[in-house]
């Protein structure tokens, strides 16, 4: 396959020499006590946004993450789990599992509470991944799936879901397209390596999800990304991609299929003290309910005059109907 070798060529060199520009993130790098990021790392920082988050990472959790980059994201969640091999890092470019070794011993002498065998590295392939069954907490990937295309990117997400116990959450950031992507980008190797060219639309990345079993889908934020534009690209129009954080959980799937949240809400205002809909949500009066996306349907076809339901925002901080 080409593009993922032209993939592995790119990160070899990203390995050999970090380029600062390769990805670009708006989300801020987390700044927790005690915790100090070598430069090194942030130089590396291969992602578009962040699949940190503390509410994931509680009862020292064992933690998968592939594509391993300059190792900051491993760094950080060593830090929630303070154990030999609490982080396993996974990687198919050598030059990048050595970097991030290195930049770990660096992280040795910056943080007097890391020790380099809390991260477990190993080469692997995300379509393959070199990981026993239902042994996993939470799984991660940054920037790295949309390089694969449909097929492929069905493999990398059953293997995350089939290496995930039970209730287990997978965390990823990827960059997404609303508008159909040029034939000739898409099978561009070098656009594609950049994670450019293999973004797909979110409500595609969503299916895929359902597909391969998660029963439970939270979209937690949706950034601006990068620009293709005619001038630079061999494109006819301006094509605006985003990036998008979100948290698959590996719970049973419902019978009239996955929870999603995408940031909608359920405000009831009526005279009574509250609204129950015998389906097991209960709208207190005047306070806002997160909803998922079939119970905002459910919700919307009562055509109640008492209950307000937000569009989506793309933004999930938790609790909620479900």
């Amino acid at each position: 396959m080409s593009y993922l070798h032209a993939t592995e060529d790119l990160y070899k060199q990203a390995a050999l020499t970090p380029d600062v520009g390769l990805c670009c993130t708006t989300n801020p790098i987390w700044q927790l006590p005690g915790l100090h990021i070598p430069n090194i790392m942030k130089e590396m920082n291969y992602g578009c946004g962040s699949t940190v988050n503390a509410r994931d990472l509680v009862n020292e959790p064992t933690i998968l993450y592939v594509g391993v980059g300059g190792g900051m994201e491993l760094l950080q969640f060593a830090y929630f789990s303070r154990k030999k091999g609490g982080v396993i890092g996974i990687d198919v470019v050598s030059e990048m599992l050595e970097a991030s070794k290195q930049n770990f011993a660096e992280a040795e002498t910056q943080n007097d509470w890391f020790k380099s065998d809390f991260v477990d590295l190993r080469k692997g392939d995300a379509l393959n991944l070199p990981i026993e069954d239902n042994s996993i907490n939470v799984a991660a990937q940054n920037c790295l799936f949309n390089i694969f295309k449909t097929e492929d990117l069905k493999k990398a997400l059953a293997e995350m879901y089939r290496v995930l116990k039970p209730h287990g959450r997978l965390v990823l950031s990827d960059p997404i397209c609303e508008q159909s992507m040029p034939e000739n980008l898409k099978n561009d190797d070098k656009l594609r390596a950049l994670c450019l060219s293999g973004a797909i639309p979110l409500a595609d990345y969503l299916n895929i999800l359902t597909e391969v079993g998660f029963g439970t889908i939270e979209v937690r934020a949706k950034r601006p990304y990068r620009i293709l534009d005619p001038e630079n690209f061999d494109t006819q129009e301006l094509i605006y991609i985003e990036s998008i954080e979100i948290c698959a959980i590996k719970d049973a799937m419902p019978a009239d299929g996955a929870c999603i949240f995408t940031g909608k809400a359920a405000i009831y205002f009526g005279t009574d003290a509250f609204f129950d809909d015998k389906k097991g949500h209960t709208l207190l009066k005047n306070q806002p309910l997160a909803i998922c996306d079939k119970t905002a349907k459910a919700l919307a076809d009562l055509q109640r005059k008492d209950i307000f339901i937000s569009e989506s925002t793309w933004f999930y901080d938790g609790g909620g109907c479900c």
